[in-house]
């Protein structure tokens, strides 16, 4: 057993992720954010469901800014560009990502 919050403190720059669970197709990760974030822009092949836990950040999801507060989630399906372009410091998040079936 362990704590989804165990070792979530704020990091200085840029973003971590811890994967909590890997089975099969399914994948689940924690993020923690940092205000000083360097943007990347995403296009996955899985799809993804993303839940802000604490803080706050503003993405970019198929060309819309999309601003998010505690407790806000989204869908993004596979082939969807996104990216996190503003975090607020300690942002937290819950993604899980559902890979294609014939992933390997």
């Amino acid at each position: 057993m362990d704590n989804f919050f165990h070792d979530s403190d704020t990091i200085l720059r840029g973003e971590r992720f811890d994967t909590l669970l890997a089975h099969r197709n399914l994948v689940i990760e924690r993020i923690v954010s940092a205000p000083d974030i360097q943007p990347v822009d995403y296009v996955q092949n899985q799809d993804e469901w993303v839940l802000l836990v604490r803080g706050g950040a503003v993405m970019q999801v198929a060309g819309e800014r999309v601003a998010l507060g505690e407790g806000d989630y989204l869908f993004l399906p596979a082939g969807t560009p996104h990216r996190v372009e503003q975090c607020e410091a300690g942002t937290l998040w819950l993604a899980v990502h559902l890979h294609p079936d014939n992933m390997g």
